[in-house]
């Protein structure tokens, strides 16, 4: 692990679907975004923390993009798309992508929050930057080349208590 200090400064990119269904599929329970957002930022400078959600039409929504923001999060919204054929799609992957892109210049660290595989790329990119990535979802639903590719790896599974709700 790389050593921590107060002055790096750290965005912190949380893909809100893709923890959202991992901790529902497998603990029944939400994430807690006040401590994943605590412990991701970990003492050091915050630049910027966003959360990236997917407007679905669910009654609580506006509540928990309230909520976020609350915390500390700035909230990006997409609206889910359905297509002709009744399925429906919404993702940040590009999104996020050029987010964290834009800031690499800005930060020292970014910090991922998802566990989804099409990310590592990404990781490889901001680390031949110069930028220190890390990485914070549950170990059993994030793809190897994600964590193969990140500076440290978090396992949100190991401290169920600070990171869901």
């Amino acid at each position: 692990m790389t050593d921590i200090h107060p002055n790096q400064r750290v965005a912190v990119l949380a893909d809100s679907q893709n923890l959202y269904h991992t901790a529902q599929s497998h603990y029944s329970r939400n994430i807690d975004y006040e401590g994943l957002l605590s412990e991701a930022v970990a003492g050091r400078e915050l630049t910027r923390a966003i959360a990236y959600v997917i407007r679905a039409d669910a009654p609580e929504e506006e509540s928990f993009f309230e909520a976020l923001v609350d915390i500390g999060f700035e909230t990006k919204i997409k609206e889910i798309k359905t297509f002709g054929d009744g399925s429906k799609k919404a993702d940040w992957d590009v999104g996020m992508s050029l987010d964290a892109v834009t800031l690499a210049d800005h930060v020292d660290t970014v910090v991922l929050c998802t566990g989804d595989g099409d990310f590592s790329r990404l990781c490889s990119h901001l680390r031949h930057e110069g930028v220190k990535v890390e990485v914070m979802a549950f170990g059993y639903s994030t793809a190897e080349e994600l964590i193969d590719a990140t500076d440290e790896f978090t396992d949100l599974a190991d401290d169920e208590e600070t990171f869901l709700l």
